[in-house]
């Protein structure tokens, strides 16, 4: 690792990849992943790629609608409509460097159909749609000279320089500063603030947290969404998701009573939106008193099961489910972000050089619910558009980062036990699929203090304490927005 970079992107996933393998040679990147190189939330992502790829049955403006319909109106149209026109283009990118989409025997690509989406749409690889696409860009990014990937590199702060900025990380078993004369946060979502998610150890929220101490505009925080079908194993913090192409393909959700029951909520079905699904399954939970829910897709057969879902019936097994002649024990938990740090459709946050793109930025496009697969698409475009824009800045001569020499000193007191789980407890009951008003206003006052406590004591810069400020941070923005 090098001392001074023209960009520094941190985080691995989609978003930060593909923005790093947007820049010529000449330039120097630092391409910075918490663990290893293959951890990421993009790794994670099975469902597939919406994109608009054939106009025969499809077209922009059905895509842009069911983009609207889900999110409640809320969305952006200015960010829907740049995803929406630019993506299958990237798409095709992404396809020219390597990634492996699944087709017929006639070569045409397969897609899918998933909840909100009102046409076939989705491209995918299997059910491991994310990690191919991070596999594939891994080997590009390792093949370019000019990219320094650091792995297992935490970054504890970062700070704004004449120029630019200045990130501490620990690296190698010790504590250093780099520069950068731009920065891209691309650092993935806010998963481990709850108790049960579907997201990496790395999902802390690190990137939101330095946005935010750097003054940053953060903007609908609160916009969580909460995956209907996550795999119902309470005892696991990490939850397996059970995508939302299993329900495309035709999987019945049933109730304790083994009875379907989302015709009693909404005309859609199964196939509605996920916060629809996900209300409809806790309110279901309250009229027949169990959390037992279940995906029934058994009649599809094993043959086809096993081919469209390998890694969801590989992953069912090991728990002792058998998708192919069992019933698929499922329930709610976080699964994404819509908000995060604000940025406009260049990814430029409102901090001179520093962009923002994948989970962790707030374009504006989901609204209030993401609809399914379009956040692969959006780490590319908006990852794309960071990239872009920076390579704008560094044409037009914007002078480079000047480091600044100064002694580091990360030492302190170990932060204290139990500080995390309280957060995540506060936040599944305070703000888990249907509000709790009276658990907000509670676990605010608790969280606030833990966050002070946390920023005025002097505590050891390590993973432990950098990642407990973070979800400290994050669960205050997001109680304090729905508290206000």
């Amino acid at each position: 690792m090098e001392k001074i970079y023209d960009v520094i992107i941190v985080g691995c996933g989609v978003a930060g990849m593909y923005a790093a393998l947007q820049f010529d040679d000449n330039t120097r990147i630092l391409l910075i992943s918490k663990m290893e190189d293959t951890v990421s939330g993009s790794s994670l992502a099975q469902g597939g790629v919406a994109a608009v790829l054939e106009h025969e049955n499809d077209s922009y403006d059905l895509h842009i609608k069911d983009t609207l319909i889900a999110g409640g109106y809320k969305n952006d149209i200015r960010a829907v409509e740049t995803l929406i026109h630019e993506g299958p283009q990237d798409v095709l990118r992404m396809i020219d460097l390597g990634v492996d989409l699944d087709r017929d025997k006639d070569g045409r690509l397969l897609m899918t159909l998933e909840g909100g989406h009102s046409r076939r749409r989705i491209v995918h690889h299997k059910d491991t749609t994310g990690k191919e696409m991070v596999d594939t860009f891994l080997e590009c990014v390792k093949k370019r000279k000019n990219i320094d990937l650091a792995e297992n590199c935490l970054v504890c702060s970062l700070a704004r320089e004449r120029s630019g900025f200045s990130a501490t990380v620990y690296y190698n078993n010790e504590y250093s500063l780099v520069f950068g004369s731009f920065v891209i946060l691309a650092t993935g979502g806010i998963g481990r603030v709850y108790k049960h998610t579907t997201n990496p150890k790395i999902s802390t929220g690190d990137g939101i947290r330095f946005a935010y101490e750097l003054g940053a505009k953060i903007k609908n925080l609160s916009f969580v969404q909460f995956h209907p079908t996550a795999f119902n194993s309470p005892d696991c913090e990490e939850q397996f998701l059970i995508s939302e192409a299993v329900r495309g393909e035709g999987a019945y959700l049933l109730n304790v009573n083994r009875e379907r029951f989302m015709d009693k909520y909404d005309e859609r079905l199964e196939l509605a939106p996920r916060d629809v699904v996900s209300r409809s399954i806790v309110l279901e939970q309250r009229r027949t008193g169990s959390d037992k829910f279940y995906l029934d897709i058994r009649y599809k057969g094993k043959e086809f099961l096993y081919n469209r879902f390998p890694g969801i019936s590989s992953n069912c097994l090991q728990r002792g489910v058998d998708i192919a002649t069992d019933l698929i024990p499922v329930f709610p938990c976080q699964h994404y972000l819509m908000g995060g740090i604000d940025v406009d459709i260049n990814s430029r946050t409102t901090i001179p050089r520093l962009y923002a793109a994948g989970e962790c930025a707030h374009t504006g496009l989901h609204g209030g619910n993401r609809l399914a697969s379009n956040s692969l698409p959006e780490a590319m475009v908006f990852g794309r558009h960071a990239a872009e824009d920076i390579k704008r800045c560094i044409q037009m001569g914007f002078a480079s980062v000047e480091p600044a020499e100064r002694e580091l000193d990360c030492s302190g007191a170990p932060v204290p036990k139990g500080i995390v789980d309280q957060i995540r407890d506060i936040m599944q009951h305070a703000y888990f699929v249907i509000p709790n008003p009276a658990a907000i206003r509670s676990g605010r006052r608790r969280v606030e203090e833990i966050l002070k406590r946390l920023q005025q004591g002097k505590f050891a810069q390590t993973k432990e304490y950098c990642e407990a400020l973070s979800i400290a941070t994050v669960a205050a923005i997001i109680l304090r927005e729905v508290d206000e």
